[in-house]
């Protein structure tokens, strides 16, 4: 009878010590992160992610535990993170930007992991999504597409005179690729004739700057990572040759793009942790859920950058406006 006792007794303490460490029976989860860049577009994405998870329960210090990889915007990187992340025993893998989700949903295709990406311009183009937003595989996730036609009616509303609307983007980006598709297919219905250059790394962009600013009346910037990383350099030569600069989200107007009918890439992150947490509590399935398009784009205006340029800011303009910088 002592026997049982013990053996009894000893179960219940084992029980008591699994539940302190799990938060009283709770479960545990590991998700791993492949970030392509540096740059604040992306680490909101992430914060907000983080914050996403938390709103449901799934907290980083407490039932959560992240990977967090950074690529540096280099490609060969980014395919080694999804490389490594898929060999490992993460409940869920992350990816942040195109070049990321392509390089780890190709790592984890034929693993039991289930994937989100992130700040994707275009995930059918990606090979990610089907035409339905139906997923291809063990992935879904949500898209930053940009809300293009608003920003060339922004654009004609603030520049009347333009003319010659020029794009820089990375040539083997297939989001940026896809994104000037639909600048093509929209600029002359605002008047602009469109100049698009393209890059194939970072290295090309100063010299792909100055030879963009000789031909256009103002530049508009998209997604694109590298030329993301690269958009000091382009607002200082831009500056120069008074050439305003539009940016296609809140933090690129925060650095000295005039304005951006853009996205608030917190937010974008914060609907995509809520995605994960749901994938990673059984509530949802990556592999039978479409990918989400954030619809919520705002007007964002850098004061200090029409007064440099002298632009006349208008009140309408102003009002209209979410968020202004000075």
């Amino acid at each position: 009878m002592k026997k049982i006792l013990g053996i009894l007794l000893s179960l219940l303490v084992l029980t008591s010590c699994n539940q302190n460490q799990n938060g009283g029976g709770d479960k545990n989860y590991s998700i791993g992160i492949n970030q392509f860049a540096q740059h604040q577009s992306l680490n909101n994405c992430r914060e907000g992610l983080i914050e996403g998870l938390k709103s449901e329960g799934i907290e980083e210090g407490k039932n959560l535990t992240i990977d967090y990889n950074n690529a540096d915007a280099d490609v060969s990187i980014a395919n080694q993170i999804g490389q490594q992340l898929a060999s490992g025993k993460n409940d869920l893998l992350v990816a942040i930007a195109t070049p990321s989700a392509m390089a780890t949903y190709n790592a984890a295709m034929d693993r039991d992991i289930p994937m989100v990406y992130t700040a994707i311009t275009d995930p059918v183009e990606a090979k990610l999504a089907n035409e339905d937003k139906s997923p291809t595989g063990n992935v879904t996730g949500t898209s930053d597409e940009l809300p293009v036609e608003a920003q060339l009616k922004t654009i004609r509303e603030i520049l009347p005179e333009a003319k010659n609307l020029g794009i820089l983007y990375t040539s083997s980006e297939s989001s940026s690729v896809s994104t000037i598709k639909i600048y093509e297919k929209y600029a002359k219905d605002y008047g602009f004739n469109l100049v698009a250059q393209a890059v194939t790394q970072s290295s090309d962009i100063p010299m792909a700057t100055d030879s963009i600013l000789s031909k256009v009346d103002v530049i508009t910037n998209i997604l694109d990572n590298n030329v993301v990383n690269s958009l000091p350099l382009i607002l200082d030569k831009a500056n120069e040759k008074k050439v305003p600069v539009f940016g296609s989200e809140i933090e690129q107007v925060k650095l000295g793009c005039i304005a951006a009918e853009g996205i608030d890439y917190l937010e974008l992150g914060k609907q995509t942790g809520i995605m994960a947490a749901k994938v990673l509590k059984g509530e949802i399935k990556a592999s039978e859920t479409k990918y989400e398009i954030f619809k919520n784009p705002n007007l964002y205006i850098n004061k200090s950058t029409f007064e440099k340029l002298g632009i006349e800011l208008t009140e309408e303009l102003e009002q209209r406006a979410v968020e202004s910088f000075e």
